[in-house]
C-alpha cells in the first residue's frame, strides 16, 4: 500500500522509519497493576484528544503492571496509532507512555520528524482502514503496517512541511473551534427559548401561579400541571424485542434509537425492517412519540410522521400515544427538548450497569400544560423560529465541513510533495 506520491520522491517502508510494537493490558483483577503513574493509551483516548498530543490518559498503570503485561514504554515523540475500533487514529506522545492491544507504538528512527509522519498517517488513514482484516472486527496487522511505503524526503524537508502544517492546521482548527462554539451557543439559545415557551407561554405579561414543583417554579395561572400518563390515550408501551437483521423495503421499518438523526429525521443508511406479522403489535401512528429508555441516549425523543413509511419500534424505546383532546403531540415533542424535561430525566435515571429510565418513570414526568388553543400557538410560533435556527445551523455545519475538507487536502498535498518547499517557508 503506497501513498499517492509524485514520481521521483524517495519512499521507504514504515519498518525503516519506526520501530513498531503492539500494546497489552495488565490483568484487570490485580489491583496493584492499576492507578499508577504510567500513561496507558487506548483508542478511546485517541478519539477524545483536542490536539495532536497525548499528555494524559483515562487510565494509568503502575510499574508493577507494566512489568507484568509485556508491554513497551515509548519515549516522547513516538506516535501511537489505533489498529482497531477504529483503525488509523494517530497522536504523538508528549510523555513516556504505553498502550493497550488496540494500538501500535511507533518509535522514530534516525532521520525522522514524527510530526511529518503523524500528518502522513492522517493522509494514509483510508488506506490503513482498507488493510484491516477480520471476521468479528477489522484489525490492522503489524506486518501490514510495517510494509506500508511512505514518502521519505530529507529531514530538513520533513521539518519544513511539519512546521507549515502545524501553522496551517492550527489556524484551520481555530476557525473550526469557533464555528463549533457558535453551534453550541445556537443550541443553548434554542433550548432556552423552548424551555421558556413550554413553561411560561408566549405572553410575558400573563399572570402566574406556583406549579407545586420547586424545580419548575411558576407557570401561567390558566395552565395546569399533568403527569404524562394522564395525557396518554393508552398506557406507555415497550417495542419489539427482535434482532435487526432484515432490510426488506416492503416490510415495516424497524425504528431503533440509532436510526434517529440529530435533526429528528430517520437515517436512510441504517434502514432495517421486521416481517409484517411481527411488526403489527408495534406499528406507529402519526404523532406517536418514542423515548429512549436505556444507555447513553436515555431521554432522547422522536416523533413519528407517516411520510417515513409504515414503521414499528424496538424494545429499547417506549411509545407514548397522545390523548388528542388534552395535548398536541407536537407540543409534547417540544417539551421533550426543554431543560425542565431533561431535569426530570437526569434526576430519575437509574444507574446500574447502564442508565435506565422505565415506562413507569416516563409516565410520572410532569408536564405544564396550556389550553389546546395556546398549544397550537406555541407549536406554530416555534416552527417558524426552529426553521431559522435550522437554517443557521446548516450554514455553520456546511462551513465546518468545507474547512475540514480544506485541512485534509492541505495535509495530503504537503506530505506528498505537491506544495513547493519555498511556498511552505514563505
Amino acid at each position: 500500500m503506497t501513498l499517492a506520491i509524485p514520481a521521483g520522491l524517495e519512499t521507504r517502508r514504515l519498518r525503516f522509519l519506526f520501530e513498531t510494537k503492539s500494546g497489552a493490558t495488565p490483568s484487570s483483577g490485580v489491583e496493584e497493576y492499576w492507578d499508577g503513574d504510567i500513561n496507558w493509551v487506548t483508542p478511546e483516548d485517541l478519539g477524545k484528544l483536542s490536539d495532536r498530543y497525548v499528555r494524559e490518559t483515562r487510565r494509568r498503570i503502575t510499574v508493577e503492571g507494566y512489568k507484568n503485561c509485556g508491554v513497551s514504554l515509548a519515549p516522547p515523540g513516538s506516535i501511537v496509532l489505533s489498529k482497531r475500533a477504529p483503525i488509523g487514529q494517530a497522536a504523538i506522545l508528549d510523555v513516556p507512555s504505553t498502550c493497550n492491544q488496540g494500538c501500535f507504538l511507533l518509535t522514530r528512527l534516525d532521520g525522522v520528524d514524527e510530526r511529518f509522519y503523524y500528518y502522513a498517517l492522517i493522509h494514509l488513514r483510508p488506506a490503513l482502514e482498507a488493510l484491516g482484516r477480520g471476521s468479528t472486527f477489522m484489525e490492522l496487522s503489524a506486518d501490514d503496517l510495517r510494509s506500508v511505503r511512505m514518502p521519505f524526503p530529507s529531514e530538513s524537508s520533513q521539518h519544513i512541511a511539519a512546521n507549515y502544517l502545524d501553522r496551517e492546521t492550527d489556524r484551520i482548527d481555530g476557525l473550526i473551534a469557533e464555528k463549533e462554539r457558535m453551534l453550541a451557543l445556537l443550541e443553548e439559545k434554542r433550548t432556552a427559548l423552548i424551555s421558556r415557551v413550554v413553561t411560561r407561554g408566549l405572553d410575558p405579561d400573563a399572570p402566574m401561579q406556583p406549579s407545586g414543583q420547586e424545580w419548575l417554579g411558576e407557570i401561567p395561572a390558566h395552565w395546569s400541571a399533568w403527569r404524562l400518563k394522564h395525557l396518554a390515550s393508552e398506557a406507555l408501551s415497550y417495542g419489539a424485542n427482535e434482532a435487526a437483521l432484515e432490510d426488506n423495503p416492503e416490510w415495516p421499518r424497524f425504528v431503533r434509537i440509532t436510526d434517529i438523526a440529530t435533526d429528528g429525521s430517520l437515517r436512510d443508511e441504517t434502514f432495517k425492517s421486521l416481517p409484517p406479522e411481527v411488526a403489527e403489535p408495534f406499528l406507529l401512528e402519526d404523532g406517536d412519540l418514542l423515548f429512549a429508555r436505556s444507555g447513553a441516549t436515555v431521554g432522547k425523543s422522536f416523533i413519528y410522521r407517516p411520510s417515513w413509511g409504515i414503521a414499528c419500534f424496538a424494545g429499547y424505546l417506549i411509545r407514548f400515544r397522545s390523548d388528542r383532546n388534552k395535548v398536541l403531540p407536537d407540543f409534547l415533542n417540544l417539551y421533550a427538548q426543554s431543560s425542565v424535561y431533561w431535569h426530570q430525566v437526569s434526576t430519575g435515571t437509574i444507574q446500574a450497569t447502564i442508565q435506565n429510565f422505565s415506562a413507569e418513570k416516563y409516565a410520572d414526568i410532569i408536564v405544564p400544560l396550556p389550553p389546546m388553543s395556546q398549544q397550537r400557538e406555541i407549536v406554530e410560533a416555534m416552527a417558524n423560529k426552529q426553521a431559522r435556527f435550522d437554517g443557521l445551523t446548516l450554514q455553520i455545519r456546511d462551513s465546518v465541513a468545507v474547512m475540514k475538507e480544506r485541512r485534509a487536502a492541505l495535509i495530503s498535498a504537503a506530505v506528498t510533495g505537491q506544495i513547493p518547499l519555498e511556498e511552505m517557508t514563505g
